[in-house]
């Protein structure tokens, strides 16, 4: 029995073991499910494997819904998780769950994401957008959100997303753009709201606000844009000409162009029953602010040249100008009148119809050559006499310019004349003021020169004086010095033996000689001979011997 017990230790950790080893074997193998980065992890409850109750029995979730889950995340009903799971490991055991690996959606660059939402409650009627983000919309449908460039992680089961790029809508002559729309600059981008859009109050229909210049995203179920090029844009409306074999256009005997097709151009009778035919070019524009009213009347800018430009050019051109004869249409005045006329005209037209216009130009009136020959022969008689008349009234002014000439030459010559002479009298005066300056300096100088030896006299004098006065001070210095000497010693001679001793040589030897009074001629012959043998005793070197 004691034997027993320890066996049976030992087998039921031996079991607990392999139990715990067979658990994380599955766990790490049949359980582990890998998903990669750029996927997502759809994972659907399938509830037990087997109907027995210890397992816990678990309803379907509706249909159309996810299943419901407890705080922890636990299934509570059968059926799809909302939340996916990212990249990563994860362990869920494939008899309780349906795991599928689902690619992240990709939208790139020129492509926009449209979704529409597959779960949630019908639509109000009269909607047809579904407002709210991804996992947060809750009605089926078309969201009006869109998506641009970027990753989404999208629940299939939920959401279809559909990527789509640039979206051209053809309408007759109308282009309608959404999608991915770009908005060159010159552009603008005129707004039509499919459907009305509460959370920023806007109703259907062109809007009045125009896009800048960009990109934009736009939901073809919700907005499609009209691309208007803003700015003026010119028309031209004239007559064919005929052109020689070389190419350059032939003119009729009067020097104006001969016209080819007589229907070309603007063609309307003047008043008095003469075909013409009218060129006319206009300078016309679409401005921002006039965008919208123009898509609204006339759908695209195109038909604004087509229906509106082009016609109004032609009506007030043939409304005016057959108020007028072909004379009127022809000479200057009456012709510059109607071309002021018809350009304010049109431009007052085109103004009430919301279109700029920068210019309105009748640029040549064709007049038939049998109406036009004669007035231009007229014009050309009347041109010419007025030519010679201002050529005779030139030669009259040209005579009047010469006579000036002349009389500028001969005021010049009398004005070069008066400068001389005030340049030479100009020249003596100032000779003569510079002579009386040099004069006046000289005699300057001569007194400066005066005073300075006046100056250098006195300065003589004093220094002599002064020098007097120091060799005074000087000689009664050393006066008043030898007195006080003299007064110091006692008497004079006593003053003078110690000058004269003083004045002795360092090596000075005395030889005294005494013969007594009245002595010294008797003695004189040894007192020579003492002399003569000094000088010797130098003379060898030896000194004598004091006597």
């Amino acid at each position: 029995m004691n034997r027993l017990i320890p066996r049976l230790v030992v087998w039921s950790v031996f079991a607990v073991l392999a139990l715990l080893a067979t658990g994380v074997i599955i766990q790490w193998t049949y359980n582990r499910i890998y998903v990669p980065v750029g996927s997502s992890l759809l994972l659907r409850y399938k509830g037990p494997p087997l109907p027995l109750p210890f397992l816990g029995q678990r309803p379907a979730a509706a249909r159309g819904t996810f299943a419901k889950v407890d705080e922890q995340g636990r299934p509570l009903e059968v059926g799809i998780l909302e939340e996916l799971k990212g990249p990563g490991r994860h362990f869920y055991c494939p008899l309780w769950w349906e795991r599928t690996l689902v690619p992240d959606v990709v939208v790139e660059p020129g492509e926009v994401g449209i979704v529409v939402s597959k779960m949630g409650e019908p639509l109000p009627e009269g909607t047809f957008l579904v407002e709210g983000d991804l996992g947060e919309t809750k009605h089926k449908g078309i969201l009006r959100k869109t998506f641009g460039p970027g990753r989404y992680r999208v629940n299939p089961y939920a959401y279809d997303f559909k990527k789509v790029t640039e979206v051209t809508i053809q309408s007759g002559t109308q282009v309608k753009h959404a999608g991915w729309v770009r908005i060159p600059p010159g552009y603008v981008g005129v707004v039509t709201n499919l459907a009305s859009n509460p959370a920023k109050g806007i109703q259907p229909g062109i809007q009045d606000e125009v896009l800048p210049p960009g990109i934009y995203l736009i939901n073809e179920k919700e907005q499609q844009v009209d691309i208007v090029e803003i700015g003026y844009r010119e028309v031209t409306i004239e007559a064919k000409l005929k052109k020689d074999p070389d190419g350059k256009i032939a003119h009729e005997a009067g020097g104006e162009p001969a016209i080819a097709d007589p229907d070309s151009g603007i063609g309307f009778p003047s008043n008095d029953g003469f075909p013409i035919i009218m060129d006319f070019t206009a300078i016309w524009g679409v401005m921002p602010e006039q965008a919208p009213a123009i898509i609204r009347k006339f759908g695209n800018v195109d038909s604004v040249e087509s229906k509106v430009v082009v016609p109004q050019i032609e009506s007030i051109c043939r409304n005016m100008g057959s108020k007028l004869g072909a004379v009127e249409l022809l000479i200057g005045e009456s012709r510059q009148k109607f071309q002021k006329d018809t350009s304010e005209e049109f431009r007052k037209v085109l103004a009430a119809k919301g279109i700029s216009v920068m210019n309105g130009l009748v640029r040549h009136i064709h007049i038939p050559q049998e109406i036009r020959e004669p007035i231009q022969q007229a014009n050309i008689a009347g041109e010419l006499k007025l030519t010679r008349e201002q050529e005779q009234k030139t030669a009259e002014t040209e005579a009047l310019l010469r006579e000036a000439e002349e009389k500028v030459k001969l005021a010049t010559q009398e004005i070069e004349s008066e400068t001389e002479k005030l340049v030479a009298k100009r020249l003596a005066e100032g000779q003569k003021k510079a002579e009386e300056t040099k004069a006046e300096t000289k005699q300057l100088v001569a007194q400066i020169d005066k005073q300075v030896a006046e100056l250098e006299a006195q300065t003589t004098v004093l220094l002599g004086e002064a020098q007097a006065k120091v060799k005074q001070f000087s000689e009664e210095a050393r006066a008043e010095l030898f007195g006080l000497a003299v007064q110091a010693f006692g008497s004079g001679q006593a003053y003078n033996l110690w000058v004269f001793a003083n004045r002795l040589p360092e090596d000075v030897q005395l030889e005294l000689l005494y013969a007594g009074e009245g002595t010294f001629w008797t003695d004189l012959k040894g007192f020579t001979q003492a002399l003569l043998a000094r000088e010797a005793a130098e003379t060898k070197g030896n000194s004598p011997k004091s006597p």
